[in-house]
């Protein structure tokens, strides 16, 4: 790729900083990582993921080149730039500033592009220079917050995140193709499913292994799971967490932290805010009867 114009400033390479990273979180068929970075010049060479880079920190003025397109502008809180596999990229940022940056595997796109009844092999993501998007940008803030806090809501979130982000890449940077028509889940794929679900509540979940469980891409299992529950997944296995920890408090002697354990959350903390949405009470007001 052709290198961009250099000043005495573009001449000073760009150095990042890892703020949080989902090097060790298991999430399926992405990553994703929160990185400080100085002002400078800074290359990505071609690779075989797509890479999305989105800004979370101050705005500053960013050049940025792939292939023939090139685009220099003041870059503002959650604009972003999309390269796809097998391409090359270089930027030169007028300053330092936080980014995210989220790598998509080609086998996730390809799930994602199945599931929307789209030929993998007849679409091609196209790059896109300091773009506004408000979809991308909605996913983009939920990652960076998932990778932020310490109270994560766990695989099964991030990977319907992941999902959402391959699929609309597909449906908005893509060529569109008109998806094939398919109603819900059959009865049973969901009796196998919310069974599997509630064997394993304690089980930090990914999408891909309830997708195995139903014989279907992780895409499909997304997608039919809301139209046959009216729910995420994601939605539907807190939901049985905390019913399951209603249940405990109701029924049992059980140290509240052990309830919270016993029911999959992470905590007991993390328990009584889902208990108070569902029932308005405290873990302990509903072991009392309130």
């Amino acid at each position: 790729m052709e290198a961009l114009s250099h000043t005495s400033f573009d001449d000073r390479p760009l150095q990042r900083f890892a703020r949080a990273s989902s090097a060790d979180r298991f999430w399926s068929g992405f990553d994703a990582t929160i990185n400080d970075v100085t002002g400078g010049y800074t290359e990505t060479p071609f690779h075989a993921q797509h890479k999305l880079t989105m800004l979370l920190g101050a705005p500053l003025r960013t050049t940025c080149r792939c292939d023939d397109a090139i685009s220099s502008r003041f870059q503002a809180r959650g604009a972003f730039d999309v390269i796809p596999a097998g391409y090359a990229g270089a930027w030169v940022d007028e300053g330092a500033s936080t980014f995210l940056t989220v790598n998509v595997s080609q086998a996730l796109v390809r799930s994602a592009a199945e599931g929307m009844g789209v030929d993998p092999d007849r679409v091609a993501i196209a790059p896109h220079l300091h773009a506004r998007d408000p979809q991308i940008e909605h996913i983009g803030w939920a990652l960076a917050a998932e990778l932020r806090s310490g109270e994560p809501f766990g695989r099964l979130y991030a990977d319907s995140l992941g999902v959402a982000l391959a699929a609309h890449l597909l449906r908005r940077y893509a060529p569109p193709v008109a998806p094939r028509g398919r109603r819900g889940l059959s009865k049973r794929q969901l009796r196998h499913v919310t069974e599997y679900i509630g064997e394993h509540l304690t089980r930090d979940l990914s999408l891909p292994e309830l997708a195995s469980v139903a014989d279907m891409s992780a895409s499909h299992l997304k997608a039919l799971f809301k139209q046959s529950v009216g729910v995420p997944v994601h939605q539907y296995v807190i939901r049985r967490r905390t019913e399951h920890a209603i249940d405990l408090l109701a029924n049992s002697v059980l140290p509240l932290s052990d309830v919270a354990l016993a029911s999959g959350f992470a905590n007991q903390s993390h328990m009584a805010r889902c208990i108070r949405r569902v029932t308005g009470l405290t873990p302990a007001l509903v072991r009392n009867g309130a």
